[in-house]
């Protein structure tokens, strides 16, 4: 029976377990939304006569040597001719640009400090520019190839960049630039006819053909039963950008929609709202939909044939983007946020894989996770008790399921009192943790940002003392709403005094008499979820804009950032319980730009419907091109009941997923694993066995992304950027540099699929080794419940271990096999990548990298098909330099009795007349009737060069 508590905090809650539109606001009930698309509407009436108001100093007047990297000019408004605002023109290394423009002098600062967080550091200037000003404008041409131009006109101001003449991007081309500047009421009282000396003169506002003759919510906004007061009134930003030879754009995070964006104006529009960016806590989303979710990455790559491109929009503010698909092929963009600066990153390419690395330079990577992160995680909304988590462990190791890590959700904590266990559910958290770790598994538990307000819960009373708590409108006291614990508080993670006292709460040991988490262990991970902050009694279910954080800056100018400073802080608070450091685990439900850098994410409260399934793979391919690629959708959905067939293809997409969650509502019916009937109970652990025996091509994926910052799922478009007929595809995607290759089915029924190829190459089936070469561009493969949709490109070598274990920690010294899929001239390649999995020892160059190739050389034969293929490991580790690589070091010692136990070589064509290791003996091998050698134990070790020669002439 739920507590009279709980049943209030249900009637609090935002919906009744579905999607409630009138809890979220359209474009058409938010103010500056609307004046920014009527602004947009005005520009499309006057075509010919509109221009922007916006104009730079004249050429006489602006300083600017040749070599310089850029200037600083002020801005002139026609219709403000008295506000002053000031452009800055900046050109980076690596070709990126950054714009910025402010208010200067005015009655109040705007916020400017978004950048400031989501970068890891102030970008270096390029050293190869030179300028010119000719005919009312300045141009840069830079780059190695002198290929990229940068052209600012100066009346009106508009920013265009080149690339081998070619327009690129496009800011302010229609004239849509605005950013409203600070003003007092009086300022802004309406116009009136003034009467006098018989005489009545028509007072007129030379500012409305621009902005408009009406004050649309310029001093509050009523939403529902909420006001939002303010007080600094109107300071919203609108700008336009434009992609005039892309026909596809990308990114945005979070949305349920389609991997390239559809359009939300104009006569190709799918939606009538724009996307938005606003962090919201929704229940049950909608599958297909711009509605803001849980997460805002303002960054959107345009792609062609010829070249990427990409903005990095630093803006914490709410805002919304309208997106139009125009016949010339390429796409219009209209940003209208509620406040900020004017901060825009061009990244230039030209190609996918160079905007991330831009992207990456500016934000960061995501780091490499714990190596038991990429496990199985079996979560529910609750285990309820100890004896529950130790009875669901035991019941997967009877019925032989790997799992790595258990979680657990709030009703944990008493009272909902994040740190503090339920001690008659939960009597002996210590003792139920380390016996969870005692066969090398993990406990994540949550950790949610709001606090009971209660004077004996010591982690709010600490709190409450420093004055570290979000202040209300008034900017005085403790702002108070209510969330799972009832009246409660949230910490101000811009407030620097919060950083040390979040940090000390982790620390499993007390430390100077204060209150730490005593009862937990160094290993458990942390599930940060609530933070967009989510506030059952708040407007759109969160905190009022017109709160105050640290600095005086309103809870509008930060939002979107707040719930990565928390996801932030927990992470250094994870990783400093420890000396020296282990790599913490952390899950975030909302992020900003450079959250990557800080853990994983999930898609949130999705239904157990094939249309979330379908959109899941979407969301987190979405993800990746947003610069966050440990990301997954909740297998199973968080509500409801999926039925068997679901479910296990829900498994797969899990499976084939960076993150991996089964996680279910409180409500819905028990559904781990072991539960269901035959065929699907063995149905799902074959899956969760093959994504064990995938976990060394997982782990080496997660390498290349930390370093290069190319998404681990990648799309078509990115795969093959000049493939046009590829560039919309989101069901289907390749793992990393491996080659593999999957489309998961979501669709119920379905017995075959047709996999797109985009290249003339043999893909073999990962299952049966069968070789396709595609017919127009697909190969059908079958698939019936107990087949997965796989293929690896010809070209690639696959490295797995194959030995079923409880956990992924107890593989460690587990043998590999490695498939060899030769591609149409008989070569191959392929990495491992290996390191202890949960220190930062790889930094100093404790790991063992793996190269693998196959050369083939042409035979003499009538046919002249492969005479002899070598087969070889080379250390990539020394040929790249790793930190003070050692090719003897701690870990590669450690492993040192790893072998290769055994080679699967398809595409050789036929069979061998012999199979020598290079300078050695003969080896084991058999050549089957489907044309596969199978190499038995070559006896090689992993750590170690060796080469393979099979003879076939």
């Amino acid at each position: 029976m739920r507590s009279p508590g709980t049943l209030l905090l249900l009637l609090l809650l935002p919906t009744a377990l579905a999607f409630k539109p009138s809890d979220f606001k359209t474009c058409s009930q938010s103010g500056f939304c609307r004046r920014g698309r009527a602004l947009a509407a005005r520009a499309q009436e006057s075509p010919s006569s509109w221009h922007s108001p916006y104009s730079i100093e004249p050429p006489e007047f602006l300083l600017l040597a040749p070599r310089q990297q850029g200037f600083t000019t002020s801005v002139y408004s026609s219709i403000h001719p008295n506000v002053k605002f000031v452009l800055d023109v900046i050109i980076h290394e690596e070709g990126i640009v950054r714009v910025r423009m402010d208010e200067e002098d005015g009655l109040r600062k705007r916020y400017n400090e978004a950048a400031q967080w989501a970068l890891i550091g102030e970008p270096k200037l390029s050293d190869d520019v030179l300028w010119t000003i000719d005919g009312g404008k300045a141009k840069a041409v830079y780059g190695p190839k002198k290929d990229m131009k940068l052209v600012v006109d100066f009346n009106p101001l508009k920013i265009t960049l080149f690339r081998h003449g070619k327009e690129q991007v496009v800011l302010n081309g229609r004239g849509l630039l605005h950013m409203e500047h600070f003003r007092t009421k009086e300022d802004s009282k309406p116009l009136e006819h003034i009467e006098g000396e018989g005489q009545s003169v028509l007072q007129v506002n030379p500012a409305a053909w621009f902005e408009g003759d009406t004050q649309d919510a310029f001093w509050d906004e009523t939403f529902s039963t909420w006001t939002d007061t303010k007080p600094k009134g109107p300071e919203s930003l609108s700008l336009d950008i434009t992609f005039p030879n892309h026909a596809h754009v990308y990114g945005i995070p979070q949305h349920a929609t389609n991997l390239s964006l559809p359009s939300t104006t104009g006569p190709t529009a799918r939606h009538t709202d724009p996307f938005r960016l606003y962090n919201a806590d929704v229940f049950e989303y909608l599958s297909d939909s711009p509605t803001s979710l849980y997460g805002s990455i303002p960054l959107m790559h345009a792609h062609s044939a010829n070249s990427t491109v990409a903005v990095f929009n630093a803006l914490a503010s709410e805002t919304w983007i309208d997106i139009a698909h125009v016949e010339k092929g390429g796409v219009e963009t209209h940003w209208i946020s509620e406040s900020g600066i004017l901060d825009v990153f061009l990244l230039p390419g030209p190609t996918p894989t160079d905007v991330f690395a831009q992207y990456a330079h500016l934000t960061g990577t995501a780091p490499l996770p714990a190596h038991w992160s990429l496990g199985y995680h079996q979560c529910r909304w609750n285990y309820v008790s100890s004896d529950d988590i130790r009875g669901v462990q035991n019941r997967f190791d009877e019925d032989d399921f790997p799992v790595d890590v258990f979680w657990l959700d709030i009703e944990y904590a008493e009272d909902h009192r994040y740190f503090m266990w339920n001690k008659k559910t939960f009597p002996d958290p210590v003792e139920m943790t380390r016996d969870v770790e005692a066969v090398g598994r993990k406990m994540v538990v949550i950790v949610d940002p709001h606090l009971k307000r209660a004077n004996d819960y010591p982690v709010y009373k600490r709190a409450s003392e420093l004055g570290v708590l979000v202040k209300p409108k008034s900017g005085e006291g403790e702002y108070e709403g209510w969330c799972w614990p009832g009246s409660s508080s949230w910490i101000d993670f811009f407030h620097p005094a919060s950083w040390d006292f979040w940090i000390s709460l982790f620390k499993t040991k007390t430390i100077d008499g204060q209150w730490s988490w005593t009862e937990s262990t160094d290993s458990v991970g942390i599930w940060n979820d609530m933070n967009e902050p989510s506030v059952f009694n708040g407007p759109e279910i969160t905190m009022p804009k017109d709160n105050v954080h640290y600095g005086g800056w309103e809870h509008r100018d930060v939002h979107n950032i707040n719930g990565m400073l928390f996801a932030n802080l927990t992470f250094q608070a994870a990783e400093a319980r420890t000396d020296p450091p282990r790599r913490p685990f952390v899950l975030t439900r909302a992020f900003y730009a450079g959250s990557q850098r800080f853990g994983a994410m999930w898609t949130g409260d999705n239904l157990g419907t094939w249309e979330h399934m379908t959109v899941g793979i979407k969301m987190v391919l979405a993800n990746g091109v947003g610069g966050m690629p440990f990301a997954g959708s909740d297998v199973g959905g968080f509500f409801g009941n999926p039925e068997p067939e679901m479910l296990v293809r829900w498994y797969v997409v899990g499976a084939f997923s960076p993150f991996f969650r089964a996680h279910a509502h409180i409500d819905t019916k028990r559904r781990e694993p072991y539960l269901l009937e035959e065929p699907y109970k063995s149905l799902v652990r074959d899956i969760l066995r093959l994504r064990y025996s995938m976990l060394p091509v997982w782990y080496t994926a997660f390498r290349e992304t930390s370093e290069s910052g190319v998404p681990i799922l990648r799309p078509q478009y990115v795969m093959f950027p000049e493939d046009e007929a590829g560039f919309g595809i989101d069901d289907q995607y390749y793992i990393g540099s491996s080659g593999l290759l999957v489309k998961p089915v979501t669709q119920k029924g379905v017995k075959e699929v047709s996999v797109y190829i985009a290249e003339d190459q043999v893909y073999y089936d990962y299952f049966t080794n069968h070789a396709h070469r595609p017919q127009n561009r697909h190969i059908t493969l079958p698939a019936n419940l107990d087949q997965i949709p796989l293929l690896i490109r010809g070209g690639s070598i696959i490295p797995t271990r194959e030995r079923p274990r409880r956990s992924s920690p107890l593989m460690k010294h587990d043998p590999f096999t490695l498939r060899i899929a030769l591609d149409t001239s008989g070569n191959a390649r392929g990495e491992l990548y290996l390191d202890d999995g949960e220190t930062y020892g790889y930094g100093r160059g404790d790991v063992v990298w793996r190269g693998f190739g196959a050369e083939s050389t042409t035979g003499k034969g009538k046919g002249k098909g492969i005479g002899m293929v070598r087969i070889s490991s080379v250390d990539l580790a020394a040929r790249t330099g790793v930190g003070a690589y050692d090719p003897m070091n701690e870990f590669a010692r450690s492993v040192g009795d790893v072998r290769v136990e055994k080679l699967v070589a398809l595409g050789l064509g036929k069979k061998p007349l012999s199979v020598v290791l290079d300078g050695g003996r003969e080896l084991e091998w058999e050549f089957t009737s489907e044309g596969v050698l199978v190499v038995k134990d070559p006896a090689v070790r992993v750590v170690d060069d060796w080469a393979v020669v099979v003879q076939l002439e």
